[in-house]
């Protein structure tokens, strides 16, 4: 089910922000702080239109999902597989914001927001 685009109003202003944030995610693949500036903002962004709110919901569950995979990593590294983990980690990351990003470029919605998939 493919959702309206939407880029007029106080949507152009949702729209930049969901952008930002993708942004500020793959920035944190060389820094982390981006990454969390990036969930901060997103937490903090409020709108009545369901095509961001997707977005920013996406955003919130790539950020917590990711941590907890990467914790599952570090504990992991004792037993010298979270090298998987976290390489299984970053490309999840990197097909969601990607995903992610398109749409949000294209003014459309994630369809299915809650979901820990690709």
């Amino acid at each position: 089910m493919e959702q309206p685009a939407a880029t007029h109003g106080s949507g152009d202003k949702d729209r930049q922000s969901a952008i930002i944030i993708y942004i500020l995610y793959l920035i944190g693949f060389a820094t982390g702080v981006s990454a969390l500036a990036g969930v901060i903002l997103a937490h903090a962004k409020e709108t009545d239109s369901p095509v961001w709110q997707s977005h920013f919901t996406y955003q919130i569950r790539t950020f917590w999902l990711g941590l907890v995979m990467l914790i599952v990593s570090a504990i992991l590294y004792i037993i010298l597989i979270g090298w998987l983990v976290a390489a299984f980690w970053a490309l999840w990351t990197l097909v969601r914001v990607v995903k992610g990003l398109l749409l949000a470029m294209d003014g459309k919605g994630i369809d299915n927001p809650e979901t820990n998939s690709w």
